[in-house]
């Protein structure tokens, strides 16, 4: 092996650690910035040119995640998110941990999986925190069934993106495929999680005095749901995601 092979290497181990663990010591790094450090240092030794790094992006898996994010984010900023903790509150502890992991399954499917976790997380404690229960249980659902709700569809997460675009496999074929998984894996959180966490929903619901109150937009809500739904139809119907995705952003 060439001294620039090693390094290369080297490079490609470190970022890997990096982006594995979340951050490096001594550096104040998110993964993101760790996957361009050692990207700038692969270009710095020569193993790989500008040119050559740039033609190894795909564009349509960004735009596609551009697009998903932007919609995610609509459905925060209308209330839906918050009208759905508010009904999660009226039921018994179990009901909740279906409700949560159902909800991020399905959602993770559609909307990709990292931004349904930054949405869903806070409701989740704030629910949790209302009826007076341990929260973590729930968290691990909402964390474990976004996982495995993005492994249905292409636009789940962006591996299944890059995955996509590279194989040129359809919406609806990818989906027969890997939707039945994803299926067993939300059963399995649920069970699972009860399982380990059995004292916790032996204990009956204390709800506080307080109301889950927040801003909601109806209108808002709306146009995000029917976005959504035509999102998926799209999807299902052999539009090309990307597209899909950054005209539904759009709207």
């Amino acid at each position: 092996m060439t001294l620039m092979g090693a390094a290369a290497l080297l490079i490609l181990i470190l970022t890997y650690a990096g982006v594995a663990v979340g951050r490096f010591p001594g550096l104040r790094l998110d993964r993101a910035g760790i996957a361009l450090l050692g990207g700038a240092a692969m270009i710095a030794i020569g193993a790989l040119s500008l040119e050559d790094a740039y033609r190894a992006i795909n564009f349509d898996t960004i735009t596609l995640l551009l697009g998903m994010m932007i919609v995610v984010a609509h459905l925060k900023v209308s209330g839906a998110f918050r009208a759905l903790g508010a009904v999660a509150i009226e039921h018994a502890p179990f009901m909740l941990l279906v409700m949560v992991t159902l909800l991020t399954g399905v959602l993770s499917a559609f909307l990709v999986n990292d931004a349904i976790c930054l949405v869903m997380a806070p409701i989740v404690v704030h629910v949790t925190r209302v009826i007076n229960r341990n929260p973590i249980p729930y968290l691990i659902a909402t964390a474990t069934a976004s996982n495995c709700g993005s492994v249905a569809t292409i636009t789940g997460n962006p591996q299944n993106m890059v995955i996509g675009a590279l194989s040129g496999i359809s919406y609806p074929a990818f989906s027969a495929a890997l939707a039945p998984v994803a299926l067993f894996g939300l059963v399995a959180v649920i069970v699972i999680v009860r399982i380990v966490y059995r004292a916790e929903f032996a204990r009956k619901a204390e709800l506080s005095p307080e109301v889950y109150r927040g801003r909601m937009l109806p209108r808002q809500v709306l146009k995000a749901v029917v976005v959504c739904i035509g999102l998926a139809i799209a999807f299902f119907a052999g539009v090309p995601v990307a597209k899909a995705a950054l005209i539904g952003g759009a709207i």
